[in-house]
C-alpha cells in the first residue's frame, strides 16, 4: 500500500450524520477590531450570517490580515458550537481557516454567496 493510502487509513472516521450536523454557513464580516484582552494578537469580529443572525467571534488572524481589509469579506463559520468565552469575548461561532507557516488563512467562498448559505 502507498504512503498516501496509509495516511488516509490513519485519519479518524466520522459519519456523514456527524458532518452534516455541523452548521457551516457563509457570513460577511461587518466589524473587526483588536481584542485588547487577548494574550496573543486577535480580532473581535461581528459577522452577518443573514437569516441566522449576527454573531461575534474572536480570532487570531492578525498576521495575514489587517482589520480594515477583513470588513466586507465573506468567511465560513460553524454556528452550532456552544458559545465560548475567549479573552473576555463571547465567541458565538467558530471562523474556519487553515494553519500555515505565515499565519491563519481564512476559509472563504470562491464566489460571493448569500449570507447564511450552508456548506454541503
Amino acid at each position: 500500500m502507498s504512503d498516501a493510502g496509509d495516511r488516509y487509513e490513519r485519519l479518524p472516521m466520522v459519519s456523514a450524520e456527524s458532518f452534516f450536523g455541523c452548521e457551516l454557513r457563509a457570513g460577511t464580516i461587518l466589524e473587526c477590531v483588536p481584542n485588547a484582552k487577548a494574550r496573543k494578537p486577535a480580532y473581535v469580529l461581528t459577522i452577518d450570517f443573514g437569516p441566522c443572525g449576527l454573531r461575534t467571534s474572536s480570532g487570531q488572524f492578525t498576521r495575514l490580515y489587517r482589520a480594515d481589509e477583513l470588513v466586507g469579506r465573506q468567511i465560513v463559520g460553524v454556528l452550532n458550537f456552544p458559545p465560548r468565552n475567549i479573552a473576555g469575548i463571547e465567541s458565538q461561532c467558530l471562523v474556519l481557516g487553515f494553519d500555515s507557516p505565515e499565519g491563519v488563512v481564512l476559509l472563504t467562498p470562491e464566489r460571493t454567496v448569500g449570507n447564511g448559505e450552508r456548506v454541503f
